[in-house]
């Protein structure tokens, strides 16, 4: 007989992207684990988009900080033991609290850590070392949404849930691309549109993916929301359709909100002048909402991202309370989160202005946290929120910075300014996971190994208030250690060993619920005390579940304030009116564009996890800036071509795309990429840090710019085995490829220079070259046992090579010589398919092979492509390029009817 395969268990365990927290099933198969959809988690049943569909090739140790380092005077990193490092944070922060005090140092955090790991750095600062100035990158993601909360419901609550979206009749998207950033809510609000019928509104200043697949679009000006909201809420009252039975009972500032509001949006045409929307597309939307009960307000970043953030998301509550329209199933304002753990970051703490378990800087809420704490020096008052911290470093307010699994020096406003602050830190440590990005790069003192998503253990928050656990399905590496662990190993160093006795994330989650519960009594939203008394194995167990939960008999709780009871001192709403909205700078002839910035489909913050998947980098490989036609031909500008864009904080150069989809007067740029992985594409160096002076959220989404042309002689790629650092006069992108690296780069230098550069490159093997003068073109390829192992395509920039057809030949593990001669002719050989550039990331299909579907006739539609190539049949994010490239293929077999030739393929 065989004897049994001893097959690893599959985890069950969370994703570490955004807030939709879609559960995951891991299976370790020895190199890393294969992924897919948990078809038993309530986020998610069983669907993953691009980003979570990859989380397989993003195991890989080769960029990892597997062992504690110090830097040493020549700027270089040594390693250490991790007492060494240990005793080094704690002794750093220890002399800078001796000599300055408490407000001398600071915690920058991050959504993509655990709550347990949150729980403990916040309780270390606030409650024993005496200070707040504990913020995270969440500041720059839902801060606003969070004050909005507060100001309306006494509370940060999230009245809604996940189901809401299934039973909704209206659907109301406003500053929120879903289709690429939620794809897998937005294919559960497709889904409700397709079976039931329901309505989408999308409101944005670009057509975005998600904005065509719109029942209404409404294409409103940078900024302009509140007014919108306004105009709405003076419509509903106008047409007699408000709840005053509700208003009356459970809310109070409602007349003096109505005249705000009135104030700021006197009529239909004043709403359409200051929105820059036609009149009758927002009659359209506001008889819709006053049509339909049951309608959902889901906003995100481009609402939250704004230094009028707060405004924007109370004129939102405003509508809906004014209706009643909350906490029923289907209605109710419901913010989008983008982080995994940002709320529960925000569950324990993890802002400035917050306590742990939803509690303020009141007198009360302090003593209370205090005393169960037994701390000794509790924080008095707020902390400083994320782009004061950084001015007060560059101040040398504050000295000494620990910094936890995020990237400020390019995630941050004025990125610039941040990255000379960090270097006059007298103490800078980093806790991370990658063994390089920018802000390791800006002079940390001690860098300490953290555990990655597979390896660390404790619970994450959705945006729908479900706790899940991210379980580790792979051993700690090298020297790697949680985040808690680290923070409890110096909390004990600096005499708080009894308070910070933690042996694992159980021990710390207990402790969580237990101040949830502690003298709550339903005075405070957040109790989830039926957790306080789980032993490891139930923790081990635990099953997603959303908060509160007091107790283990309390029936579930998944809305809140259909009846009122909100968490005020009088339990009542509170309406509140905006103030007129204005931009924080204003265009001018030096600066004439609004810049916009945001996420694309398939890449996730600073990439330094999903870039490593050469699947996602397929999609949008380099960095671009998105500009209407109209606009790029006044700028003489051209699709594909470099652009230089300019603010008064920065500049960047990034790749031009023409879109009908762009606001005049707009520009749109991704987030993603940092000094690491491009020359000059970090977009924080452009950004206003001009913040809401509530949320503290900085105004990322309407900075003045100005874009002008990057003229450079030549452009090409480079395909690599190993990393490659090119001249410093070049620009250059960096993307992912299969078994390597991919680079795309413009320069000026003289083909000569690019010769002698691949034959550096290629050392001792021997070097294939082609070079055509006269045509400005020169190839190179060097090859090992068949395999290639590095080549480098240049030519004209007006003719740049493209590297699709070299990608392929890379990925083979050996060329025959037929093939390899093919390579350096710039075409592939035949039986190495040309996909193209790749449309669906989760199953890597290629625009040919799409095109080539289409045009046998072996499919005729989408549903059609899905079939036989199961593109869009996934995360759904692909399915509005797919449409394009339907009605596209159609458009040509149309003029090849008519002509009788079949016109040349463009973008």
């Amino acid at each position: 007989m065989n004897a049994p395969v001893d097959t690893p268990p599959v985890v069950r365990t969370t994703c570490p992207y955004c807030g939709v927290g879609c559960g995951v099933l891991a299976s370790p198969d020895g190199r890393g684990a294969a992924i897919s959809g948990d078809p038993e988690h309530p986020a998610n049943f069983g669907r993953l988009c691009s980003k979570g569909s990859a989380l397989g090739e993003t195991l890989a140790l080769d960029t990892r900080l597997l062992h504690p380092m110090l830097r040493q005077p020549d700027g270089s990193y040594a390693r250490t033991v991790w007492d060494t490092a240990l005793d080094q944070v704690a002794d750093g922060f220890r002399r800078v609290i001796a000599r300055d005090g408490p407000d001398a140092v600071a915690f920058y955090l991050s959504g993509q850590l655990l709550t347990e790991d949150y729980y403990v750095a916040n309780k270390l600062m606030k409650g024993f070392i005496g200070t707040a100035n504990v913020d995270t990158n969440s500041r720059l993601c839902m801060a606003s949404s969070v004050a909005g909360h507060r100001r309306a419901f006494g509370a940060d609550t999230v009245p809604g849930c996940y189901a809401d979206l299934d039973c909704a009749d209206l659907i109301v998207l406003t500053g929120s691309n879903a289709a690429w950033c939620h794809p897998v809510l937005f294919q559960r609000m497709m889904k409700n549109r397709q079976d039931r019928g329901a309505k989408l509104v999308v409101i944005d200043p670009r057509r975005t993916a998600t904005a065509e697949e719109a029942d209404l679009f409404l294409p409103i000006a940078p900024g302009m929301d509140s007014v919108l909201f306004a105009g709405l809420l003076a419509h509903l009252a106008d047409s007699h359709v408000l709840d005053l039975s509700y208003i009356d009972t459970h809310t109070t500032g409602f007349e003096a909100t109505l005249a705000g509001c009135r104030a700021i949006a006197p009529s239909l045409d004043a709403v359409a002048s200051q929105t820059g929307t036609d009149p009758a597309d927002i009659a359209q939307f506001f008889d819709l909402f006053r049509l339909t009960e049951r309608t959902i307000t889901c906003y995100s970043q481009g609402v939250n991202q704004s230094a009028q953030g707060t405004d924007k998301v109370n004129a939102i509550i405003n509508c809906h309370l004014a209706t009643g329209r909350i906490g029923k199933p289907g209605m109710g304002p419901f913010s989008l989160t983008g982080q995994p753990n940002a709320m529960g970051g925000r569950e324990v703490g993890g802002l400035a202005n917050q306590l742990a378990a939803h509690m303020g800087f009141s007198p009360t809420e302090i003593d209370r946290a205090g005393r169960f704490w037994r701390a000794p020096k509790m924080a008095q008052r707020e902390g400083v929120k994320a782009v004061q911290m950084f001015e007060a470093i560059a101040r040398g307010k504050i000295k000494a910075l620990w910094v936890m699994a995020t990237n400020p020096a390019v995630s941050l406003p004025d990125a610039a300014g941040v990255r000379a602050a960090l270097q006059k830190l007298e103490l800078f440590v980093v806790s991370e996971n990658v063994l390089s990005n920018d802000t390791v790069a800006s002079g940390a003192h001690i860098l300490l190994p953290a555990a990655a998503w597979g390896e660390k253990d404790g619970t994450v928050t959705n945006s729908e208030r479900r706790i899940s656990r991210q379980r580790a399905f792979l051993p700690l590496p090298g020297e790697a250690r949680p985040d808690w662990w680290m923070v409890t190993q110096v909390a004990q160093r600096l005499g708080f060993a009894d308070a910070f006795a933690y042996q694992s994330a159980a021990d710390i989650f207990r402790e969580h619920a237990a101040l949830s519960a502690f003298e709550n009594g339903g005075s405070r939203d957040f109790d989830i005390g039926a957790c306080a008394e789980l032993d490891d194995a139930a923790f081990d167990a635990l099953a997603p579940f959303q908060w509160p939960k007091p107790s283990q008999d309390a029936a579930a709780e998944t809305r809140f304030f259909a009846d009122g009871g909100f968490f005020t001192p009088d339990r009542k709403g509170r309406f509140v009116a905006p103030e007129p909205p204005a931009l924080q700078s204003q265009t001018d002839a030096a600066f004439p564009f609004v810049l916009n910035t945001g996420r694309i489909r398939d890449q996730w913050h600073t990439m330094t996890r999903s870039g490593l998947s050469p699947r996602l980098a397929a999609h949008l490989p380099e960095p671009f800036v998105e500009i209407h036609p109209a606009d790029a031909l006044h700028a003489g500008l051209t699709d594909g071509t470099l652009a230089r864009i300019a603010t008064p904080y920065g500049r960047c150069v990034m790749r031009v795309r023409l879109s009908d989809g762009q606001r005049r007067g707009s520009l749109f740029v991704p987030i993603h990429w940092s000094g690491t992985t491009a020359s000059a594409a970090r977009v924080g160096e452009l950004v206003n840090p001009a913040t809401d002076p509530l949320s503290g959220q900085p105004e990322a989404k309407a900075t003045p710019a100005s874009i002008a042309r990057a003229d450079y002689r030549f452009a090409g790629f480079i395909l690599s085995r190993r990393p490659v650092a090119l001249p410093r006069s070049t620009w250059w992108a960096q993307s992912a490829a299969s078994g390597g690296h991919g680079f795309l780069f413009a320069a000026n230098d003289t083909l000569e220079s690019w010769q002698a550069f691949a034959r550096a490159q290629a050392g001792p093997l021997p070097l294939s070259e082609y070079l055509d003068e006269p045509r400005s073109t020169y190839r190179a390829a060097a090859f090992a046992d068949g395999q290639l192992v590095f080549c480098l395509f240049a030519g004209p920039a007006a003719q740049r090579p493209q590297w699709d057809a070299a990608k392929a030949l890379f990925a083979a593990e050996r060329l025959e010589e037929r093939q390899r001669r093919m390579l350096l002719s710039g075409h592939t050989a035949d039986d190495v398919a040309d996909v193209g550039p790749v449309i669906c990331a989760c199953y890597g299909v290629g625009l040919n092979t799409i095109r080539d579907a289409l045009s046998t006739g072996a499919a005729t539609d989408v549903a059609s492509l899905g079939e036989q190539l199961r593109c869009g049949t996934n995360c759904g994010s692909c399915l509005p390029e797919l449409k394009k490239i339907v009605v596209q293929t159609g458009q040509r077999k149309a003029h090849h009817d008519q002509h009788g030739r079949q016109p040349a393929h463009t973008g």
